[in-house]
């Protein structure tokens, strides 16, 4: 056998009685969709369910898969006093897709659980499908029991979710098991301004690309899906998705949007892709190969309207990695290069950041406010240095990495100080905040999924280690040219 039904659901806690106490009401076309999906999976009685959730265990470089016997969790810090839910794993199928992983290279596996119970991303869908079960059971026409795989998310690219969805469909027709996959994930999290995060114009956008997918079956959308539009939305179940399209890769698929909405400023989508052929015989929906081909292509893109700016952090970032040695702009550059660079560069002085990402995720970012080198041109290409091998969030950029990142330099201006938040935009302003003993924290502007002072205030302290009510707090602020 293999994956008989793949379904995409998301998880309100308050969709469950003991916690919305009368507000799910509000969103009945979720719940009655949800019902929908439960009495499916039930016709289907399946022996395994795979279930991705962006709440499970997750880290930027690993696919996690909860182990042991069973897990069990409750809607507790929701406020529900009920007992909650218990599930058993299929301890064969993740012992099997853990061998899988480690046969094709992917980054995924037991290892590093921090917290073995549910997450509510798991507990909802759960709470819908044990639900129908016990309907059932009264009724003497349960199926058999089913257990259990559970997945985290991770920062890896969309790619690699992709393929770990492949995994799952090849052990399920390995084992010969019935398998339904569940991708847990809500939607936008900013689609109304009395919402729990506010309002981006983004939020009301991903929601309507992401349930086209959905409708049309079109899961190369899902792959491709801009991250800037993503982090201003605040999404949460995007990589989930592409987990669950990997698990029905060249598959024939009837595809349903069965709801959405989003009443409480949070996109609520239900979807069920039911195979109407066997698996691996329909090629135009190969979506690996199709993305390779739309990733190369958007990196070349990307390289051949590089900067020069962009070019000289490259070049500086690729020499040292590659040959360990740092470049002296001033002699050390191709001539194509060299010819390509602004006067200024050679000429001015100032503060820059460089920042690295790789699919769409942050990789590294490192600068400085005032300028600590002779030229422009030198700060920035110390900086690239800096910001792929000495961010200490992040491992050193290897080689192998080199082909897939895209840059940003930013020129700054020479911060001035300011009265306090009035003064700040955070679409047009850094902002520097200062407190006793040296402590300072900067955050750039115009950043994606960044819409307000507080939020830009907030995110500077931390990173200085500051509290943002101390009585000693000084802010600044900064303009900047952003090259690309």
């Amino acid at each position: 056998m293999s994956v008989v039904a793949a379904f995409a659901v998301p998880h309100p806690p308050l969709i469950v009685p003991g916690v919305g106490h009368g507000r799910e009401a509000e969103i009945q076309k979720t719940i009655d969709a949800y019902r929908e999906v439960a009495r499916r999976i039930a016709d289907l009685a399946p022996e395994t369910i795979a279930i991705s959730s962006p709440h499970s265990t997750s880290y930027l470089d690993y696919l996690h898969i909860s182990q042991g016997d069973g897990a069990s969790g409750t809607f507790a810090q929701f406020g529900d006093r009920a007992d909650g839910s218990r599930v058993t794993y299929d301890r064969d199928f993740i012992d099997a897709l853990c061998r899988a992983a480690d046969a094709c290279g992917l980054a995924a596996g037991t290892a590093g659980e921090r917290d073995p119970e549910l997450d509510w991303g798991v507990l909802v869908p759960l709470h819908f499908v044990q639900e129908e079960y016990a309907r059932r059971r009264d009724a003497g026409t349960e199926p058999p029991a089913y257990r259990v795989v559970r997945m985290g998310l991770s920062g890896l690219s969309p790619r690699d979710h992709y393929r770990m969805g492949q995994l799952v469909q090849h052990v399920a027709d390995k084992l010969g098991r019935r398998v339904v996959t569940i991708a847990s994930g809500d939607l936008s999290h900013k689609l109304k301004d009395d919402g729990p995060y506010g309002f981006s114009p983004d939020g009301p956008v991903f929601d309507d690309y992401v349930c086209r997918a959905f409708a049309d079956g079109d899961f190369l959308a899902l792959l491709t899906a801009d991250p800037g539009m993503c982090e201003r939305a605040a999404e949460c179940g995007l990589r989930s998705f592409q987990i669950m399209a990997g698990a029905l890769d060249r598959t024939p698929v009837a595809p349903e949007l069965l709801s959405h909405e989003g009443p409480f400023g949070v996109g609520y989508g239900i979807a069920a892709f039911t195979p109407t052929g066997p698996a691996g015989t329909d090629e135009n929906r190969a979506f690996a190969e199709q993305y390779d081909a739309w990733h190369a292509d958007a990196i070349a893109r990307t390289r051949a309207e590089e900067s020069p700016w962009v070019r000289l952090a490259r070049f500086s970032l690729e020499s040292y990695v590659r040959e360990g040695r740092r470049i002296d702009p001033a002699c050390d550059l191709p001539a194509d290069l060299a010819a390509a660079l602004p006067d200024e560069l050679a000429s001015t002085r100032a503060g820059a950041f460089v920042s690295l990402k790789k699919d769409g995720q942050l990789r590294g970012c490192i600068g400085t406010i005032l300028p600590t080198r002779d030229t422009l041109a030198a700060e920035i290409c110390a900086n690239a240095i800096s910001a792929g091998c000495r961010d200490p969030r992040f491992s050193p950029v290897e080689a192998s990495e080199l082909p897939e990142l895209v840059y940003d330099v930013d020129v700054l201006s020479a911060p001035e100080p300011i009265d306090g938040p009035e003064d700040l935009d955070p679409k047009r302003y850094g902002v520097i905040v200062s407190a006793s003993r040296g402590r300072r924290g900067l955050l750039l502007p115009d950043l994606d999924g960044i819409d307000t002072v507080e939020e830009q205030i907030r995110i500077a302290a931390r990173k200085g280690g500051i509290n943002p009510d101390e009585s000693s707090v000084r802010l600044e602020r900064f303009t900047v040219t952003r090259h690309l």
